[in-house]
């Protein structure tokens, strides 16, 4: 049995899309997955499953949200391992870095690199981004030392922005789902 996190776009913000976190538990344990634990109430969901095939889980959600609920919300999976990792290839040393502060931006699929190579960093200081696999990245860390809300740089790492789906999560969200999916 392999151990998941699920990462929904968009829900239960400014009371749009709203889906409880017992009714997203239900959906997951009607996809087979096991031991399924929620974090918060913005679409964390650590499960274990025994298929091996994050896009094929992610999809499922999607299809049974939109069934169940009549949404459309996409959804991002990640294996534990695959989380572990996200953590420990972080670019940043977090030194002096608050937690809140920093976000991953987790995506479905690497976004072509002319939108990446588009952004001028000096822009946005002192907010700053880094890939840790400039070549396919799949995550984007970044930290906005004034405050997310206030944030310009992470305006810039949305779907309709990247082409892709995107998703963000503090470290401190990240570091909680890695220590529940690899407990």
């Amino acid at each position: 049995m392999t151990s998941y996190v699920a990462l929904l776009r968009g829900i239960n913000v400014g009371g749009k899309n709203k889906v409880p976190m017992q009714t997203l538990r239900e959906l997951l344990t009607g996809l087979d997955c096991t031991d399924v634990r929620t974090h918060l109430q913005s679409g964390n969901a650590v499960f274990g499953h025994p298929r091996a095939d994050p896009a094929e889980l992610a999809t499922s959600l999607e299809a049974r949200i939109t069934e169940e609920l009549g949404l459309t919300i996409r959804c991002l999976v990640r294996d534990g391992a695959g989380l572990r990792r996200v953590v420990d290839r972080n670019p940043f040393d977090m030194e002096g870095i608050d937690p809140s502060r920093f976000l991953v931006t987790f995506l479905s699929a690497p976004p072509d690199q002319e939108r990446l190579s588009a952004i001028d960093p000096a822009a946005y200081a002192p907010e700053e981004f880094r890939l840790a696999d400039p070549k396919t990245p799949t995550e984007i860390y970044t930290h906005l030392p004034d405050g997310i809300h206030k944030a310009r740089l992470a305006l810039l790492f949305t779907d309709k922005k990247l082409g892709v789906t995107a998703t963000a999560r503090n470290w401190n969200t990240v570091l909680k789902l890695t220590a529940m999916a690899t407990e």
